[in-house]
Formats: C-alpha cells, sequence, structure tokens
C-alpha cells in the first residue's frame, strides 16, 4: 500500500509533466525516494518553482483520498512497477506513472491491440467505414482500442461490440467520469464487455488539453493505429504522429480528394507516414506471422452483412453544433493558470506568445520562427486542442486565453 501511495503522490504533482514525473523516479531509483528527497536535491534540477514546491509538500492525504475512491468505485490500479503494467507503455519516455481502470485488465503486450481514431465531426462514410473495419478486426481476434467521443471514436467501439470482442476505451479524464455525457450507454457496455482506462484520478475532469497527453496512450497500448477519417489539423493526427514517434504502425482509410474530412488521412498516406488500407483484412496481414495463436481465420462477410449487425445498434440523435466562438477581446480573454504555461513545450509557447501579440496563418509563424512547418501544424492542433488558441476566418490563429501572472 505504501508503495502506491508514493506513486500516487509523485503523479499528483503540480508543474510536473508526465516526462518530469519518469525521469525523477529513474534519477532517484524511485518515487519513495523522491518523497524522502529534500528542497535542496530538488533546487539542481531545473525544475520550476511550482513543481519544486509541490515536492515538498510531503501529505499523503491525496493519495489516500484517491485509494479510497478508487475502492468505493471498485476501480483498479495498475503501477508502472506491477507485472501487468504493459510494456508498450514502459517503452515510452512519458509513460503514466498509475493507471485507473475499470472493467477488465488485459495483458496488452499479448493482444493484437488497434487502436482506431478518428474525426468527431465524421462524414457517413467515415461511420460506416470504421463499423465494418472494427466489426471485422474484433471478429478476428482483433482488441479495438479508442475513445469515447461521437463519430469514429463510437463507430469503432460499437462495430468492434456487434463483432463479438472486447473492447477498451482510454478516457482524457477520470475513468467514473463520462464524457459525453449522451454516450453513457455506449461507455456501460465497454466497462461490461472490456475495460475503461485513464492516467487521471476518478473525478478529473476532461479539460481539453488533457486530450492529446491521453493519445500517446491511445498509440502506445497498441500495435498499431488506424485513421479513419481526419481533417488536415485534427486531434486523431496526433495520435497518428504520437505512433510513428513510437515506432508503432499507422494505417489510414482513403477518402475523396476534396472531402475535408479525408485530408488528414490522404496526407498520411501520400507522405508514406501510413498504409493505405480498406479493411480489416488489410491491416490483420501484418501480425498473422506473429500473433497466429490469437488471431483466428473467420469467413469475412458481406457489406450487406456487416451494414445488418451495424443498423442495430441504436444511435442517439445528434447534438446541435456549438456556435462558433468570434475573435476574442483581449481584455475579455479568459484567465488560465500559469501552471499550464509552463507545462507546454518551448515550441508550443514561443508560437503562443507571438499569436499574442497578433493572428497569424500558419506560413507567417513557420517564417517568423524558422520552426519546421509540421511542428508548427503539431502545436497549433495542440495549442488548439488545449483551448489556447482559436482559429479564424482566413485561416489565422489566435490566442483565446492569457495565463496568470506568476507570483
Amino acid at each position: 500500500m505504501a508503495g502506491i501511495q508514493y506513486l500516487l503522490w509523485l503523479s499528483t504533482r503540480r508543474g510536473l509533466s508526465q516526462r518530469h514525473q519518469v525521469e525523477l523516479l529513474e534519477r532517484f531509483g524511485g518515487a519513495e525516494r523522491v518523497y524522502f528527497a529534500g528542497r535542496a536535491e530538488f533546487e539542481e534540477l531545473g525544475l520550476t518553482a511550482e513543481a519544486r514546491g509541490s515536492l515538498c509538500d510531503k501529505s499523503l492525504d491525496q493519495p489516500q483520498r484517491i485509494l479510497e475512491r478508487c475502492d468505493r468505485l471498485g476501480l483498479f490500479l495498475l503501477s508502472c512497477q506491477d507485472g501487468a503494467y504493459p510494456e508498450r507503455l514502459l517503452q515510452l519516455s512519458d509513460y503514466p506513472l498509475v493507471i485507473y481502470g475499470k472493467g477488465r485488465l488485459f495483458r496488452f503486450d499479448e493482444e493484437v491491440a488497434l487502436a482506431m481514431v478518428g474525426s468527431r465531426q465524421c462524414t457517413a462514410y467515415g461511420v460506416k467505414i470504421a463499423g465494418r473495419m472494427a466489426l471485422g478486426l474484433a471478429r478476428a481476434g482483433a482488441l479495438v482500442v479508442s475513445g469515447l467521443a461521437q463519430g469514429i471514436d463510437a463507430a469503432s467501439l460499437k462495430g468492434a461490440l456487434q463483432g463479438g470482442g472486447p473492447v477498451v476505451s482510454v478516457l482524457a479524464g477520470g475513468v467514473d467520469v463520462v464524457y459525453p455525457a449522451r454516450n453513457g450507454w455506449l461507455y456501460e457496455d465497454v466497462a461490461a464487455r472490456g475495460a475503461i482506462l485513464s492516467e487521471n484520478p476518478p473525478g478529473t475532469r476532461p479539460d481539453g488539453w488533457r486530450f492529446p497527453l491521453r493519445n500517446r496512450i491511445l498509440s502506445g497500448l497498441c500495435l498499431g493505429t488506424v485513421v479513419v477519417e481526419a481533417a488536415e489539423r485534427s486531434g486523431a493526427l496526433i495520435t497518428a504522429h504520437d505512433a510513428l514517434d513510437q515506432g508503432r504502425d499507422v494505417f489510414a482509410v482513403p477518402g475523396p480528394a476534396d472531402g475535408p474530412m479525408s485530408a488528414g488521412t490522404n496526407g498520411l498516406i501520400s507522405r508514406g507516414e501510413a498504409k493505405l488500407v480498406r479493411t480489416a483484412g488489410d491491416i490483420l496481414c501484418e501480425y498473422e506471422g506473429r500473433f497466429a495463436h490469437k488471431l483466428r481465420h473467420v469467413p469475412p462477410l458481406t457489406q450487406e452483412e456487416s451494414d445488418q449487425r451495424l443498423d442495430a445498434v441504436p444511435t442517439p440523435p445528434p447534438e446541435p453544433d456549438p456556435k462558433p466562438p468570434g475573435p476574442p477581446e483581449e481584455q475579455a480573454l479568459p484567465v488560465a493558470p500559469h501552471s499550464a504555461l509552463e507545462q507546454m513545450g518551448e515550441e508550443q509557447r514561443e508560437i503562443f506568445f507571438l499569436l499574442s501579440e497578433k493572428s497569424l496563418t500558419a506560413d507567417e509563424i513557420v517564417g517568423r520562427t524558422e520552426i519546421p512547418a509540421r511542428r508548427v501544424n503539431t502545436a497549433l492542433t495542440l495549442l488548439q486542442a488545449g483551448g489556447y488558441l482559436e482559429e479564424l476566418p482566413g485561416r489565422r490563429f489566435a490566442a483565446a486565453v492569457r495565463f496568470e501572472e506568476q507570483e
């Protein structure tokens, strides 16, 4: 019990990124040694004042409350020191120290786990392809992993469930926080047939900035990531690039050449970053040799048979799209905590400060910063997902928040 308390303590320190948590764990040789280290030992590590102050707070009340809440909710905890912790995640430089779970505990290293991601505002084509593909993967014995969002996430989970397979959802908030709320029925099905996972303690709100961080776990748990439909700047592309950085496979479904929701997937294919796939078989053939004991050879369903199965799944009525925000007024910008600024990467901070002064296009940012275009686009996507930037007419970007002054 004491060991997990120290890991929970370290994982909940303010001002520490996941990468910093791992570096501290490895530098000191364990969370307990980090806990008993003194202020002088933290001073020489180049941490922020907030991080150093948080590390000097030795109260274990918060870890104890987390453990008690997990017990009440029937959740399981998986720490990076447990034998069941996925080796696939330990290969990441910013692996989560603790994973919270609801449902079934999978041995991911033995699974043909495949992440399926794509746009929330997807087309009917994307929903159909995601459902068919997930159904085929599940029937063959693969484990489909996704988020819980509307669009491709939901279509993938429904398809896999209709294929008779277990599924896993990785959430940006706590495992007990259903988001979006209208997917509560799907959340219950996933928990009953598979697992809900998160790196965040129960009760954590799914704030926008948590989704890009969550994506590295989606891709990290899996052998490959399948992008079904994604716009040119989509959170799904963050997951694809995470998978590439992690040395995992990336697959993409092609779409119409002029389709906005296929610009991202077509781009991945054209740049050679993803294998073009149209069916589950196009993916499974990559793993049949290594996982012959896990995969089953089943007669493929016709498109009509697949669609009949998928049509049997209830789908809640669509909600109206939220009204797009107008141009931010500098004095009326909401205030964000300074700790969020410190958790940004250096390039993200540079771009944010530049856009705090005036709105710019992506090309103008490249010209002013000399940051490569791909990294600018990735930073813009992360900043938008976190709610720190707003896209204006003419594909210009501007700051959507201002950060509180550091004391």
